[in-house]
């Protein structure tokens, strides 16, 4: 579980691009379930700061202070909601093609309510403020060929007013509006679609396109979801224009008194991606029903920390798209919204709870486990006993395949550059096993110098390269007939975009399902040695315990069931581990490389502790216990009773090595 077990690490990462089919070749739409915890502990601290700052916010003083162009410190006052409690509103609703109304007629009007109370959280249909109306809508020709748009025109106006600009009833003061584009654009792939590969079939059938027209990889095309909600925002904070903080700043309107209009606040925020509906011209009418209620400033604080959390994600994964509607949550759906949502729905309060907390702590180990590998490596010297050098170059092959799997998927950019700084890591590994050299003499294509590789010292004189060559030919008799019945298993039953993709997606899924493989030859090393002092045991037990805390919950929520088999096939190997560990446990005499044993530095040690006596053997040099002590306990683990050393030769050894150094 050293070199070995991270050979899982490159696959477990691109778990967010894989589903848990046996063919292990279709990409992934959802986020895996850590990710998924992982970024609910982040927005909830989020919006705590967030909720914390507004709230400080909201109980400063009413009356601040500004300079004046004399130098002088004038007051300024915070405005107030131009809707006072309780006052009587009427709602007008208009559906149109253009942004901008001024056409009210009748056709347009889909809802109009008379007498709503400003937050007035008793009334309704459900007798929380609630009002709802179901409908039917007649969609336009040209927004069926995605050539225009549809928008909702909400009106709110003091009771028995009216919107109509030209209306002696009209108000500008005490009139509320705002717009919101109903359909959405969503992007849809128009790459060749997936088929199997032997007989030209496809489970999903395939619009044939005219020969000479060329089809891009991907269009806009229109949906349309059934439900929206839009909320009146009920606050009694008194603001200042251009002093209230951010993102409330950016939603406030103000008259020309200073005082300012309530929030009226599109949410579409449950809305999941799945619900929605894509608009052609087979699509003549479509269902919509609005919803209103009023909502607390607290609750809406949330909503808008969900829409900026969304957009900066957006925005370092390189797939922001500001929208041209209302809302600031833009008019393009994304691709991985709907686990967020969906986790919310769908898990019990106190498990969600529980898994954030879990989460921040598989976040640390994680860390932890990262940190101690690089360190493990880093600080590695010439001495590679006992360690799998074949391993290392396994895992740079495993994290390519990946890497090149996620690059042939739509997968996500931040997906791909942990897999690239993964893969760059385990290269940065072949340095530290091997002597690396430029051979400029031979050079490749008469240009670019030969890069040789040769084993360290150490490891050719150890038995360590013995082994780990005996182990790779066990693991190979298993491996390839495996791989190949693997592959004939995804060629068979499996839809693949092509043959580049069938070998990618094969690979990766066999990787997925029989990595665990790969931790075998550490395993068969550290069988032959009698030792396990040469694994880095803190990154191991940090990876152990993220993998327990994946146990956990795979079986408490619902997980893939390849997922449920990976958690466990690593628990196994980590326990075969702490097995070793138990049985090749600390022997005190053995002798390490240098021909000393740790009984016999510890005696030392006393002796010059005591002012100095008579040596039973010859003392080893100041320079040689400093450098060597590390060794000595290290290598003092694994001997069991009948394969320790007799003292002959430890004898022997001893001798040697000091004739060496002399």
């Amino acid at each position: 579980m050293s070199d070995g077990q991270n050979a899982v690490a490159a696959p477990a990462a691109a778990a967010a691009v894989q589903q848990g089919a046996p063919g292990g070749a279709a990409p992934q739409q959802q986020r895996g379930f850590w990710d998924i915890a992982k970024m609910l502990a982040t927005r909830a601290l989020f919006m705590y700061f967030l909720t914390t700052f507004l709230s400080s916010r909201r109980n400063a003083p009413a009356t601040t202070t500004t300079t004046g162009p004399d130098g002088v410190a004038v007051p300024v006052k915070g405005g107030q909601n131009v809707f006072g409690p309780m006052m009587p509103m009427d709602l007008y609703a208009y559906v149109s093609e253009r942004p901008r109304f001024y056409k009210f007629d009748e056709e347009s009007l889909f809802w109009k309510e008379n007498e709503i109370l400003y937050g007035d959280y008793q009334s309704g249909v459900d007798g929380e403020g609630t009002f709802r109306k179901t409908g039917i809508l007649e969609i336009p020709e040209a927004v069926q060929k995605n050539a225009s748009n549809l928008y909702i025109h909400v009106y709110f106006v003091q009771s028995g007013a009216s919107p109509r600009p030209t209306d002696s009833r009209y108000n500008p003061g005490m009139t509320l509006y705002k717009s919101f584009q109903l359909n959405k654009m969503k992007k849809v792939s128009t790459s060749p679609k997936k088929q199997n590969l032997l007989t030209g079939e496809s489970k999903t059938p395939v619009k044939e396109e005219e020969p000479d027209k060329v089809v891009p990889p991907s269009i806009m095309v229109s949906h349309w979801h059934p439900n929206l909600t839009f909320n009146l925002v009920d606050d009694r904070t008194m603001w200042t224009k251009g002093r209230a903080p951010s993102p409330l700043s950016d939603y406030l309107e103000f008259d020309a008194e200073g005082n300012y209009f309530p929030i009226l606040y599109f949410n579409d925020y449950w809305n999941l991606n799945k619900d929605y509906m894509p608009l052609n011209e087979t699509t003549k009418t479509v269902n919509l029903t609005l919803t209103y209620y009023p909502l607390s400033l607290w609750k809406w604080q949330l909503y808008v920390s969900q829409s900026m959390s969304n957009k900066w994600t957006k925005m370092l994964n390189g797939g922001f798209l500001e929208g041209d509607g209302g809302d600031s949550s833009g008019n393009v759906l994304g691709d991985d919204s709907d686990s967020i949502k969906e986790a919310l729905l769908d898990t019990n309060p106190i498990l969600l709870a529980l898994t954030m907390i879990v989460s921040i702590l598989h976040t640390i180990f994680e860390f932890m486990a990262f940190k101690n590998d690089i360190q493990f490596w880093k600080n590695k010297g010439e001495d590679l006993e006992g360690l799998s050098v074949r391993s290392v170059f396994f895992n740079v092959a495993q994290s390519v395949i990946v890497l090149l799997y996620v690059m042939d998927n739509d997968t996500n950019p931040m997906v791909r550059i942990s897999i690239a700084i993964g893969l760059a890591i385990e290269i940065w590994k072949i340095k530290k096993v091997m002597n690396v050299s430029l051979d400029r003499n031979n050079l490749v294509f008469g240009i670019f110098p030969r890069v040789r590789l040769e084993d360290k010292k150490s490891y050719v004189e150890s038995s360590t390269r013995t082994y780990d060559q005996l182990a790779f030919k066990y693991l190979s008799w298993i491996l390839f007939p495996l791989i190949l019945a693997y592959g004939a298993y995804s060629l068979m039953y499996e839809e693949h975009k092509g043959w580049y993709s069938w070998v990618l997606g094969m690979l990766y899924g066999f990787l997925l399902t029989f990595g665990f493989i790969s931790m075998t030859p550490q395993l068969f090393i550290n069988y032959k040695l009698k030792s396990v002092a040469h694994l880095p045991w803190r990154m191991m037990t940090y990876k152990a315990l993220n993998t327990f805390i994946d146990d956990i919950f795979a079986f408490v929520i619902k997980m893939p069931t390849m997922y449920r088999i990976g958690c466990l096939r690593d628990d196994v190997i980590f326990f075969i581990f702490l097995y070793q560990r138990w049985i090749y446990r600390v022997d005190p005499s053995r002798v390490n490389e240098y021909g000393y044993s740790k009984e016999m530095l510890e005696k030392r040690a006393a002796e010059a502790a005591n002012g100095g006596g008579t040596a039973v053997m010859d003392s080893p040099r100041d320079e040689d216990v400093d450098h060597n002590s590390e060794s000595v306990s290290e290598n003092s683990s694994g001997a069991s009773g009948e394969d320790r050393p007799s003292d002959k030769t430890v004898t022997r050894r001893a001798k040697s090595s000091r004739a060496r150094k002399e």
